[in-house]
């Protein structure tokens, strides 16, 4: 990986709207020549896709339900975790699946429309896995800031400075 294509990530993953031409001066090259990057990181899939992120509590008919889910799971000879995490981030409810550290193995990030229809993924798919021990589910309330996104801008910071 060139410090060329490092600076161009760190860019985009703060503003992936940006266009070649402005892309191209920050890094002191040709808008040719940042496509050929892009292009290139696009095929070794360090770039996987590029998104928005929407503020979903402001259009409350369309406000999804977000639950985050541990999961405890018996890893199986030969496969480990990896088996098990396969089934799970198949099923088209599940946003985001991460092994993790601590008293639970993965960690389980899903949408739905309801708290119900989450609860019928958790009892009718996920825990019906034969590798599945336990889970505990999290339902988000709301969402302060994502991404590094700050959804909610709050009265000024009042605190004061203090310089030595």
């Amino acid at each position: 990986m060139t410090e060329k294509e490092l600076e161009v990530l760190k860019i985009i993953e703060e503003d992936a709207r940006i266009d070649f031409n402005t892309l191209a001066k920050m890094i002191n090259l040709n808008e040719n020549e940042v496509e050929e990057i892009l292009r290139k990181l696009e095929k070794n899939k360090i770039i996987l896709n590029y998104s928005a992120v929407i503020d979903w509590s402001k259009i409350q008919q369309a406000e999804p339900v977000t639950a985050m889910i541990d999961v405890k799971v018996a890893p199986k000879r030969g496969v480990g975790f990896d088996e098990v995490a396969e089934r799970i981030y198949r099923f088209p409810e599940v946003k985001a699946l991460y092994l993790m550290s601590g008293a639970y193995d993965l960690q389980v990030v899903i949408e739905g429309k309801t708290m119900h229809e989450i609860a019928r993924f958790v009892s009718e798919k996920l825990s019906s896995i034969d590798s599945v021990l336990s889970t505990t589910t999290h339902f988000q309330l709301k969402k302060y800031k994502h991404d590094g996104i700050v959804f909610e801008e709050g009265e000024e910071d009042r605190r004061i400075v203090v310089t030595p």
